[in-house]
């Protein structure tokens, strides 16, 4: 028979896209609840990254404590498998002084391995993960989309065929093992020993694209190209290989014009944002609101009952 778990303690997850203003509800809600966050955002861990990764402000980090914000290098391989060990230990941290921590971001696949587990796929050869990056970076997503249709054709039929981390976690999986990414994956969801609510914000997707385009123009203004011409020698490296820095990459390398990388950004950051909503969608356990639902979002936390 199996043992039943007194779950007394609650992460409450914020997510939804970017530029949608997880941060400044998440910071709300902490304060609200006198808590602490854990950040679920893939490149916001890397203190080499400021503007382009839209970090929460000076401001917001001493009003509440963050962890995963400028935790790693970008010279360490940080993935889903990082980050869900290090966010448990964090909880757990949290769960001693607190009943309830915050977890924020929009990179759905930490937050899935961080509720569900994750599936049981090998370690992957170096030389393998170096070579598939550099390849990518030099022929771009079309040659990572052809060599995964060709490699991976079951994976391939359910993939999400324009992002590229999925698409390289795959190829370099049946390139280490020659077995499928599918034929790894986890049959059953692991059990928590805490309750999870799951808070998504959303806007209409003209407001939502305005936000986006008003943030890159702000990033561009606060110093992003200097930020970003002093990760040139970093430049290959997959932690960079994300929107805002491999625009700005192109135009330092002569392959843009300024204007063009800006744009570049926002119609990116757009489809980006896209992908995600497409993400959390399929989660129904997501209680949607818009982000200046506060008094709702409180109202709906204080009816789980989890205080």
């Amino acid at each position: 028979m199996q043992k039943v778990i007194d779950k007394k303690n609650t992460i409450v997850i914020i997510c939804g896209p970017t530029a949608v203003g997880k941060t400044a509800i998440a910071t709300q809600l902490a304060q609200h609840f006198n808590t602490k966050i854990i950040s679920a955002d893939s490149r916001q861990c890397f203190k080499e990254l400021n503007i382009g990764v839209a970090k929460p402000s000076i401001k917001e980090l001493n009003e509440v404590p963050h962890f995963f914000i400028n935790s790693h290098s970008i010279q360490e391989e940080v993935n889903a498998i990082t980050f869900e060990k290090y966010a448990l230990e964090k909880a757990t941290n949290i769960f001693g002084e607190n009943t309830i921590a915050i977890m924020v971001g929009g990179t759905g696949l930490y937050i899935k391995a961080f509720c569900e587990g994750l599936d049981n796929i090998p370690n992957i050869p170096e030389n393998i993960r170096t070579f598939i990056t550099e390849q990518y970076t030099t022929h771009g997503l079309v040659w990572l989309q052809q060599q995964v249709q060709e490699k991976d054709a079951a994976f391939w039929q359910s993939a999400e065929q324009k992002n590229p981390h999925r698409l390289i976690r795959a190829l370099e999986v049946i390139e280490a093992t020659g077995k499928s990414i599918n034929t790894f994956r986890r049959g059953e969801q692991v059990q928590r020993p805490f309750n999870i609510i799951k808070i998504g914000l959303q806007l209409p997707r003209e407001n939502l694209y305005q936000q986006i385009n008003d943030r890159v123009d702000a990033m561009i203004n606060t110093g992003l190209v200097d930020e970003v011409k002093s990760l040139m020698p970093y430049q290959q490296l997959n932690a960079l290989q994300t929107v805002g820095y491999k625009e700005i990459f192109n135009y330092l390398n002569d392959i843009y014009s300024l204007p063009q990388a800006i744009e570049e950004i926002k119609k990116n950051t757009r489809h980006y944002a896209k992908r995600q909503m497409t993400w959390f969608k399929k989660d129904v356990s997501i209680k949607w609101f818009a982000p200046n639902d506060n008094n709702e979002m409180i109202s709906f936390l204080n009816e789980k009952s989890f205080q």
